[in-house]
């Protein structure tokens, strides 16, 4: 049962991929925004964006009865 749709599927997929490459691509910025190791988590957390962009499915929306996928 899909509850994510339209443009926020297309933002989770944007954004999950900049995440994720963010301890890949700018390991020296990391150092200078004092992320550190945080860089991990970030990458984690991108991830989990871009699955539930890819598998149109949220967690975190079921509790609260959030859909922004088109009515069926």
């Amino acid at each position: 049962m899909a509850n994510v749709g339209g443009i926020d599927r297309v933002l989770r997929f944007i954004v999950g991929v900049v995440l994720i490459l963010v301890p890949f691509v700018a390991p020296s910025v990391q150092a200078l925004a004092g992320l550190g190791s945080w860089g991990w988590i970030i990458g984690a957390v991108g991830l989990v964006m871009l699955l539930t962009a890819i598998f149109r499915f949220c967690p975190a929306y079921v509790p609260f009865g959030i859909k922004t996928c088109a009515r069926e």
